[in-house]
């Protein structure tokens, strides 16, 4: 469904002139139906597939952090359910955004809580296993502030263009969901040992990749900057 149809959106130039002519039976009328209409058409467009994935990952946060945190932290049958809450989450977070975008199911709600959830149950999960003592808070620190630096990096240039998603982003995305999700399940013997070096690799593509980012937004901004001159040295002449 695209939106209202052509006789509420604008229709032909003569039946646009018709509708709007004065004294016409009723010509206000089909004017304010096509605002209504348009509206109705983007206020059902929140509740889409893709939107819905999105809510059920913030929803899974708060559910997260309870089975995290039971019985002290180290219950196993818990830290499983756990696990399972964050598999969903990620997998989500995979599927809302193909989905979104091949069957042009973007909306302001989703650019906006998208990037949130992600965040919010990475965040959770790091910050949980920090203060459980299963993973060192400076690992927490250098994820969460290259995340949080990139978002914020993303809005600054984003009048100059937008920083697509890089292989090497999508590769770290990966990789950090799988480490993090093996110290959320209560592992041992050699399984806690590889989930070291999983780590491992995922802190160095996340900094890999977010100074990688930062190179982007400078470029960016300089393409951007000398484009807005050369237009103005142009209109001058």
């Amino acid at each position: 469904m695209t939106g209202a149809p052509a006789s509420a959106a604008g229709g032909s130039p003569s039946a646009k002139g018709a509708a709007g002519a004065p004294g016409a039976p009723g010509g206000a009328k089909p004017v304010r139906a096509g605002k209504l209409g348009a509206a109705a058409v983007n206020q059902a467009s929140l509740w889409n597939i893709a939107n819905i994935l999105t809510m059920i990952r913030l929803v899974l946060v708060p559910g997260f952090v309870a089975l995290m945190l039971a019985d002290g932290g180290y219950d196993p049958a818990m830290r499983a359910w756990a696990w399972a809450a964050f598999a969903v989450a990620m997998i989500t977070d995979i599927f809302d955004g193909h989905l979104a975008r091949t069957y042009n199911l973007v909306t302001d709600f989703g650019k906006i809580a998208d990037p949130i959830a992600d965040k919010a149950i990475m965040g959770a999960a790091l910050i949980c296993l920090s203060y459980l003592g299963d993973l060192p808070w400076w690992v927490t620190g250098v994820i969460l502030g290259r995340e949080l630096g990139i978002t914020l990096l993303r809005f600054v240039v984003i009048r100059f263009g937008v920083i697509p998603a890089s292989r090497g982003g999508k590769l770290k995305t990966l990789v950090q969901g799988t480490a993090v999700g093996m110290y959320v399940l209560a592992l041992t013997g050699p399984l806690a040992s590889l989930r070291f070096w999983v780590m491992a690799v995922a802190v160095v593509l996340t900094v890999v990749t977010g100074l990688d980012y930062v190179r982007q937004a400078i470029v960016l901004r300089r393409s951007g900057l000398a484009a807005r001159l050369a237009a103005a040295e142009e209109a001058e002449w």
